[in-house]
Formats: structure tokens, C-alpha cells, sequence
């Protein structure tokens, strides 16, 4: 199963494990993901789950940004739209830091990797 780690000063500091479907982020209490701080909105961004349509049993993993005040990144990139996320991608909520831990991902790689040779 694919985590979100929260990450301060490069360590580990809180673990979310991505198992909905669709995941909310943001400051409000009733985010799946919430995170108190006020550069975050209420609801901040969205995370979702989707089946992989060519191996079914992997999820791809999106983010969106819902239109918040400070932004939602992906490797210092701006999210606009719905952005596919990777196995170790940084994602930056505002100014709150997280790792995307996929381990069935790097396998799925793997995999894809041997069946393009």
C-alpha cells in the first residue's frame, strides 16, 4: 500500500497511508490528510486512487490542487489539473513536505521494464 510521509527537516515525522479511493487534504478537521497549519487551506487538495488499465492489479496515484491560496507541488513543479504521482516523488503542500512511498509501483516498473525488451 502507497504512503504519504510528512517529512521536517528531511525525517519522517507523520505516515499516511493512501487506502480510499479519494483522499482530502487540507486544514479543516475533517481532511483524510489533515494538516494544521495556516498556510494550508481547508481544503487544500485532493488525492486520488485509480486502476492501472493495462494491469489492473496496480493504482495509479493522482493529486490535484482545489484552487488553494499557497499551492500544491510535485518536485517543485505547480500542480495544475490532476498530476500522476511516482514511487519517491516529493509532494509540498503549501509549505509542508511529503515522500510518496509506492513500493507496488517500483515493482510495476520493473515489470514494465522487462516487457519492453
Amino acid at each position: 500500500m502507497a504512503i504519504l510521509a510528512q517529512l521536517i527537516d528531511d525525517v519522517v515525522v507523520h505516515k499516511f497511508e493512501l487506502s480510499k479511493n479519494e483522499i482530502s487534504v487540507g486544514r479543516h478537521p475533517s481532511s483524510d490528510i489533515q494538516i494544521e497549519d495556516a498556510s494550508v487551506s481547508g481544503q487544500h487538495a485532493c488525492i486520488r486512487l485509480k486502476q492501472n488499465e493495462h494491469f489492473p492489479e496496480y493504482q495509479e496515484i493522482y493529486i490535484e490542487d482545489l484552487n488553494s491560496t499557497n499551492g500544491t507541488f510535485v518536485n517543485e513543479e505547480a500542480v495544475t489539473g490532476m498530476v500522476r504521482l511516482h514511487h519517491n516523488d516529493t509532494v509540498r503542500v503549501a509549505w509542508n513536505r511529503f515522500k510518496l512511498l509506492d513500493p507496488s509501483e517500483a515493482d510495476m516498473e520493473q515489470t514494465v521494464h522487462m516487457i519492453k525488451r
